[in-house]
């Protein structure tokens, strides 16, 4: 039995549906650094290219990063959905409100991540 009320986990619910949300939009109004550079020579010289593909490659980076953390959302709105939410997943023990308060998603306690298990 979860120890979390049902009301506490809808306010969890709530902030990883709106994380989700935002970093979807921040998704989309990035797509067009993410494109790839033009290495016309006649119309950008050569450090406006290496400035624009540095940038790229930042963004892509980004883009990887919020990519991982929306699949960080996506399992702990699948651990709410299956009644898994709240507890963690390497060693089963409840994670703590006031940790889940800090990151909704995380999916493991505070000791078993001090151990390298999330």
């Amino acid at each position: 039995m979860n120890v979390i009320s049902d009301k506490k986990i809808s306010e969890f619910q709530k902030k990883l549906l709106l994380e989700k949300q935002e970093l979807l939009h921040d998704a989309e109004l990035s797509s067009d650094d993410r494109k790839a550079v033009t290495l016309d020579q006649t119309s950008v010289g050569r450090l406006s290219r290496m400035d624009a593909m540095q940038a790229q490659e930042m963004a892509l980076e980004t883009e990887r990063r919020r990519e991982i953390e929306l699949g960080r959302i996506e399992r702990a709105l699948e651990r709410i959905k299956n009644g898994e939410y709240g507890f963690c997943q390497s060693c089963d023990e409840e994670i703590t409100e006031k940790r889940l308060e800090i990151d909704p998603a995380t999916p493991v306690c505070i000791n078993c991540a001090n151990k390298g298990g999330g």
